[in-house]
């Protein structure tokens, strides 16, 4: 009687099993059988090597060979020392002594080709006053190139090399450019070579530095350093979107302080530069400043937002539109200012000969004035 009652118990022990080791079997492999949903494994993230954060090989070579250095020779005369005029040295040197002597310097910057047609963008202060131009490409070519115009108000100059089958980098777009974004200087520092260099976008529309007159720089951290200058700012996919210009230094090397002139500017100095030879903007013989509200306290008038004209230009066309001193210029074409490089930069926007509507607070009462711009002057000696 108990083997009978074993083996029932046996059979139905082995059966439970059986049944409850098939139903896993059927939970793991076809869990839609039983109305639950199969988690979903996410696919493993390849990172491939020219792919964003790993490397940016790729982007610097497409940019790169667009790069070029820039080497200008200045000649000058070296004057003798004063004491050689003396006459006790000519008695006993003569006049040979006193005669100037020649003396080459040369400077080492860098540029950007942005035409087939040979134009290189680079900084004015990389080519200034120089007799002899050279641009050398990554491919070895050494080319003579000519000064088209240039442009000591933005620090922009635009060269022409002679050569063929020129490589042209590509340009970014307008607005493409946020802080944050990775961005690569290329040039060639201190004459060692090309190099590349990594940072950020850390500040854009700088301006009031006092490296020009028309400021409106980007701020990066990738290292800028003597002969980087008109060397190309490159973004992550290898656009070139600034052109290197400046750096922030007490010893000459990078802080991790730079600037470069965004694109889009010069693009647009370079498109005057080669059609006139010079950059034409409009002028209205006016200087001006902000106003804050401490000096709206000391000059005893409401504080607004507006630039106060400190000087008039007799004949001049602000002074024929009849602005005076002492006027707070608070909306230019119905559009309000904010602050004097903005005016600077909306007046030298409009061509000469054009009329532009000014808003003039004036002893409490507001004026519309209408002015005919004229054309900015070039600076002395350019």
């Amino acid at each position: 009687m108990r083997m009978k009652w074993y083996r029932a118990f046996t059979f139905l022990f082995t059966s439970i099993a059986t049944g409850l080791a098939a139903a896993f079997v059927v939970l793991l492999l076809r869990p839609d059988l039983v109305g639950r949903t199969p988690a979903i494994t996410p696919a493993p993230i390849l990172l491939e090597r020219s792919g964003g954060p790993v490397s940016y090989a790729e982007a610097v070579r497409r940019a790169a060979p667009a790069v070029v250095n820039v080497f200008a020779t200045k000649i000058t005369r070296e004057k003798p020392h004063p004491l050689l005029d003396e006459p006790l040295f000519k008695h006993f040197f003569g006049n040979q002594i006193n005669r100037p002597r020649i003396k080459r310097e040369n400077s080492l910057g860098s540029g950007v080709i942005v035409d087939p047609n040979g134009y290189v963008l680079t900084n004015n202060h990389v080519i200034e006053g120089a007799s002899e131009i050279q641009v050398v490409l990554g491919d070895g070519r050494n080319l003579p190139a000519r000064l088209v115009g240039s442009d000591p108000e933005t620090d922009i100059a635009v060269l022409q090399a002679a050569g063929s089958k020129l490589p042209v980098a590509r340009l970014s777009e307008a607005g493409a450019l946020q802080v944050g974004d990775v961005v690569m200087a290329i040039g060639n520092p201190f004459g060692v070579g090309k190099t590349v260099t990594m940072g950020i976008v850390s500040a854009t529309g700088r301006n009031q530095l006092g490296i020009t007159e028309f400021e409106n720089f980007i701020q990066t951290d990738a290292a800028i350093n003597p002969g980087n200058s008109g060397g190309a700012l490159i973004n992550a996919i290898g656009d070139v979107v600034a052109i290197n210009t400046a750096i922030f230094s007490q010893s000459g090397g990078s802080l991790g302080i730079g600037f470069a002139i965004p694109i889009q500017l010069a693009k647009e100095v370079m498109a005057q530069l080669i059609e006139n030879g010079r950059v034409i903007r409009g002028w209205l013989g006016i200087s001006g400043q902000d106003l804050t509200a401490a000096l709206a306290e000391s000059m005893g008038i409401d504080f607004r937002e507006g630039i106060l004209v400190s000087g008039v230009l007799e004949g001049g066309p602000g002074d024929l539109a009849g602005l005076k001193p002492g006027d707070l210029i608070v909306k230019i074409d119905r559009r309000p200012v904010t602050s004097a490089q903005q005016i600077l930069a909306r007046i030298a926007s409009r061509p000469p000969g054009s009329p532009l509507s000014l808003t003039v607070s004036r002893d409490g009462s507001e004026l519309e004035q209408v002015a005919i711009v004229g054309e900015r002057p070039r600076l002395a000696g350019r």
